[in-house]
């Protein structure tokens, strides 16, 4: 029956990602659990309940919920936990300490890297979407992602980028294909971005915690909204199917918070 779930799901717009996680849920659950029945079912989510996080617990419900539907027991779906949603935004790196990063990344010479900060943090891309960008979308300044549920998001690259990333392409002679290569020429791995990045803040003496692939698009949303306060264009921008989504960076950052604290308050 897994197989047969596996071989359903496959078939949707899921990310292979969520598939694969949906998957080891439900193998997870019949291998500990077996019977599927309510009983069980609320025993395992006291399990994740108690062990995770509750964004965690609710991916591996909504891939237990799947399988109810698609073995006939909707009736046995189990609810979500609520995600208590923070006041303040957290580990967002700050416009000042991204302005730093990417100045020392052009004096020490790391033209790749610079350009990898400035594109994830002047376009909102997410790292995955990153790795698509080609010298051709450079030239007319955008690049069309296509969405799991069919939907097309254009992420425009801003004029002052697009001319100095061609400057730096055509000295490194290249025309065509994808812009972010490793040594071997290959495309560069989200997780190898992540980890280089971690090596950045390490040498310039920078938080660790803040300098990570999807704190620069918090910080293009951030900063978007700083100098053009439009949430459903920012929405567009981000690929949010819903505004709500967006709503979070309506919020300050824990040291915003603080500083305008440590500001105001003097009674």
């Amino acid at each position: 029956m897994v197989t047969k779930f596996k071989n359903h799901l496959a078939k949707t717009n899921l990310a292979k990602n969520t598939v694969t996680s949906y998957v080891w849920t439900v193998q997870y659950f019949l291998n500990h659990y077996g019977e599927v029945n309510k009983k069980n079912l609320l025993a395992y989510k006291g399990y994740l309940v108690e062990n995770f996080k509750p964004q965690t617990v609710n991916l591996r419900l909504q891939g237990i919920n799947k399988y109810l539907e698609f073995t006939k027991q909707e009736k046995l779906k189990v609810k979500f936990v609520k995600v208590q949603q923070k006041n303040f935004l957290e580990n967002v790196i700050s416009d000042a300490d991204y302005k730093f990063l990417k100045a020392q990344l052009k004096v020490d010479g790391y033209d790749e890297w610079y350009f990898i900060v400035w594109f994830m943090a002047a376009t909102g891309a997410r790292v995955s979407e990153l790795l698509h960008i080609k010298a051709e979308h450079i030239k007319v300044g955008y690049l069309d992602l296509y969405s799991k549920g069919g939907k097309i998001r254009r992420l425009y690259i801003p004029k002052n980028l697009r001319t100095e990333a061609e400057k730096w392409l055509k000295n490194q002679g290249l025309t065509s294909g994808y812009i972010f290569l490793n040594r071997f020429g290959q495309r560069i791995t989200t997780r190898g971005i992540a980890s280089q990045l971690k090596h950045f803040a390490e040498k310039y003496g920078m938080n660790k915690e803040v300098v990570y692939p999807h704190s620069f698009r918090h910080r293009f949303a951030k900063n978007f909204l700083d100098r053009f306060n439009d949430l459903a264009l920012l929405a567009d921008l981000m690929g949010h199917e819903s505004i709500e989504t967006t709503r979070i960076y309506l919020r300050r950052t824990a040291s915003e918070q603080q500083k305008i604290v440590d500001k105001v308050v003097n009674w």
